[in-house]
């Protein structure tokens, strides 16, 4: 008979489906614990939100997420497409930084931490596209596979041309100053001089185009916003630019350790640009001939030479305490 326990053959075991168990384990308490903050709208896949954020970040991307169009995995530079920022602490960084990103790439299943807590609720306020996606996503969109999880898109840097950017220099109430990076080629130290040139006043920074660190992430990191404020052009000879310039009335001086002239009797009240050369490099041979002057900072001490950034502090601070007097 149906459902007759007693038939012969018919045992009931003991924690089957069907016989009571003693206790729960813990499927009631369970229950009864809170699930924590809901996550936002764009990362909850279902969400009419993060499917409009999907498509937002695919126009944007110039390339697709896996591989470039010249077969180069996408978490490389490339000069035209996007860029890549990888790892909790960095990707945390350039978002506190003001880095204008435009999608925020979380793996799915990544444990979270107060990083990521931080990158996802700096980005939802900011607008940027917050995307779950495969970890097998992540690893080839990043050359090493080393994202932890986590992964910023940032849009190539928009340059501004040399003759406006000596244009707007021209146009400020004060005279023009400006920098110009030689055989600079530390992120860096082109976000430490962008900040030194912002935070003196300056009105812009000249970098060429080819064997020069260009406006990455790591510079918009290291610049602490100011890259946003302050234009950056890029020269395709950088000699030429610096003799049109110096046609146009602007002094050309140069830092170099061994200089004509000390920043003692330096004179940078006029229109000026200040040509900064590596640490170990220092002035390339064309771009030394094209300075009406070499400038030196007097050492008070045993050091040869500074950082490139730090050189170029000190006489940005010069050039400002003499304009303020």
């Amino acid at each position: 008979m149906a459902g007759n326990s007693q038939r012969r053959g018919a045992v009931r075991k003991t924690g089957s489906k069907k016989g009571a168990v003693v206790g729960s384990g813990g499927k009631r308490r369970r229950g009864l614990e809170g699930r924590g903050a809901t996550p936002p709208a764009e990362m909850r896949t279902k969400h009419p939100a993060a499917k409009r954020a999907a498509a937002k970040a695919k126009a944007t991307q110039t390339r697709s997420p896996g591989r470039g169009a010249a077969g180069r995995p996408a978490g490389r530079k490339t000069d035209d497409g996007p860029e890549l920022v990888l790892g909790r602490n960095p990707v945390v960084e350039c978002l506190r930084a003001g880095v204008p990103a435009t999608a925020l790439y979380v793996a799915v299943g990544t444990e979270n931490d107060d990083r990521l807590t931080e990158s996802v609720r700096i980005a939802a306020d900011a607008g940027i596209s917050i995307l779950e996606v495969p970890r097998t996503d992540l690893d080839r969109m990043s050359a090493n596979g080393l994202h932890q999880g986590v992964a910023l898109q940032v849009p190539p840097y928009r340059y501004v041309h040399p003759d406006d950017l000596l244009d707007r220099a021209r146009g400020s109430a004060q005279p023009a100053l400006l920098v110009a990076l030689d055989n600079i080629s530390d992120p860096r130290n082109l976000g430490a001089v962008v900040r030194s040139v912002a935070a003196f006043g300056g009105h812009g920074v000249l970098i060429p185009q080819r064997r020069s660190a260009s406006v990455t992430a790591v510079a918009w990191r290291t610049s602490a916003g100011a890259a946003a404020r302050l234009p950056v052009a890029r020269a395709t000879n950088l000699t030429r630019t610096l003799k049109d310039w110096a046609a146009q009335g602007v002094q050309v001086v140069g830092l170099d350790a061994g200089g004509d002239t000390t920043l003692d009797d330096f004179d940078g009240r006029e229109p000026t640009v200040i040509v900064v050369g590596s640490e170990g490099k220092g002035l390339s041979r064309l771009v030394r001939e094209s300075c009406d002057a070499i400038l030196s900072i007097p050492m008070a001490g045993p050091v040869e030479s500074l950082n490139a950034s730090v050189a170029a502090g000190v006489v940005l601070s010069e050039v400002a305490r003499q304009r303020r007097a």
